[in-house]
C-alpha cells in the first residue's frame, strides 16, 4: 500500500496540522482488521448512519462512547460454554474495537441493534453562533432578509392612512 507524504502540503498550509494529522491516521488504521464490516450512509445534508455488521452480538456485549469527534464502538463477547467440537468456525464471534472521527458539530443521535445489525443515526447540528449570517452595509436592512415585524400589516397601514 502507498504511503502518502503530506510534508510539501504541511510546509504551505496553516491550520490544516490536524486534517494532515486525520489522514494519515486513518490509513495507518485501515492496514489492519477489516471486521466488524459497516456501511457509512449519507441521509441528508446533516444526517448520517452508520451500520455495523454484528451477528451474534447481543445488545450488553457492545459499548459505544462517543467522544469529541470521535466515535468509538466496542464489543466484547463472552466466553461461549458450548458443548461440541466445531468443525469449521466461518462467524467471527471475536471482540473488537472500530474508530470514526466525526467531523465538527456532529453528534450521536440514536443507536439500536436489531436482526444482527447494529444502526447507529448521527446528525450535525452547528450552533447558532457559528452558522453564517449576512452583514448590512452601514446599518441598512438586507434585502434577502425580511423580520415579520418589519413589514406592515395591511390593516395597520390602511388606518394610518385614513
Amino acid at each position: 500500500m502507498n504511503r502518502l507524504d503530506f510534508t510539501p502540503y504541511r510546509r504551505t498550509t496553516v491550520g490544516f496540522d490536524r486534517l494532515f494529522d486525520l489522514l494519515e491516521n486513518n490509513a495507518r488504521a485501515n492496514q489492519g482488521d477489516n471486521y466488524p464490516p459497516f456501511n457509512i450512509e449519507r441521509r441528508s445534508d446533516d444526517t448520517y448512519r452508520i451500520t455495523l455488521a454484528l451477528a451474534g452480538f447481543k445488545p450488553e456485549d457492545i459499548e459505544i462512547t462517543a467522544q469529541q469527534n470521535l466515535l468509538i464502538v466496542i464489543g466484547r463477547k463472552a466466553e461461549d460454554t458450548q458443548k461440541g467440537e466445531f468443525l469449521h468456525v466461518g462467524i467471527a464471534q471475536r471482540g473488537f474495537e472500530r474508530r470514526f472521527e466525526l467531523a465538527d458539530f456532529v453528534l450521536v443521535k440514536d443507536a439500536r441493534l436489531a436482526d444482527g445489525l447494529l444502526v447507529i443515526d448521527l446528525e450535525r447540528e452547528v450552533p447558532e453562533a457559528m452558522k453564517p449570517k449576512k452583514i448590512a452595509v452601514n446599518g441598512a436592512k438586507s434585502l434577502s432578509v425580511v423580520e415579520a415585524s418589519d413589514e406592515p400589516d395591511s390593516k395597520d397601514g390602511a388606518e394610518k392612512a385614513a
